[in-house]
């Protein structure tokens, strides 16, 4: 299989899963989930809260990583706190897809974790 057909399968996957979690009247602990990821990736915040009802996302975002070291607990990277409104989460989630390679790679972890399979890299 070639890398675009790879690209353009896992962005069709990504997509699908968000229609999928967004098309059903209750929001699960699944779909919640990944709602989140997606915003902390595209953004890359912290703390993401998303009211449905409200049709509101608050998040921190990082503003500057170079204060930011995993071996110790971080409590002075800069961060902004943002309170955006969606008219169709579908449509705002859609847009936070990025096609780039290592969003790619997050992607297709974040797919295998969350349908248990595996994305096949080589054709058989």
């Amino acid at each position: 299989m070639d890398k675009s057909s790879l690209r353009e399968r896992i962005l069709m996957d990504v997509e699908n899963l968000i229609s999928r979690s967004c098309s059903k009247g209750e929001v699960t602990e699944k779909s919640q989930y990944l709602h989140e990821v997606l915003l902390k990736k595209h953004y890359n915040a912290v703390g993401v809260h998303i009211d449905y009802h409200r049709k509101r996302i608050e998040m921190d975002i990082v503003i500057d990583d170079k204060d930011y070291d995993p071996k110790t607990v971080n409590i002075a990277v800069p961060t902004v706190h943002a309170n955006l409104f969606f008219k169709n989460l579908k449509n705002f989630l859609r847009s936070c897809v990025d096609s780039d390679t290592k969003s790619l790679a997050f992607y297709a972890g974040l797919l295998r974790s969350l349908t248990k399979k595996e994305v096949q890299l080589h054709a058989i």
